[in-house]
């Protein structure tokens, strides 16, 4: 009983809350640009956090502290 509440909730949470947005575009009058707001800041956070894992494995591999265990 318990288990099947939380999937409700997540599938709520997720149908009702967190694709507003997707909704709004959906049903409204708006060019590409505008309708991909949400995918290219998706998109932007996904590019900062690649560039920021990339700086930390170049600062590992000068450091030579890379693959030790």
């Amino acid at each position: 009983m318990i288990a099947s509440n939380i999937f409700r909730w997540i599938g709520s949470l997720f149908t009702d809350l967190l694709f507003i947005p997707f909704n709004w575009f959906r049903k409204g009058d708006f060019n590409w640009w505008s309708a991909n707001t949400v995918n290219w800041f998706f998109l932007v956070v996904l590019l900062v956090l690649f560039a920021y894992w990339m700086n930390q494995s170049v600062q590992f591999k000068k450091n030579g502290t890379e693959d030790k265990a």
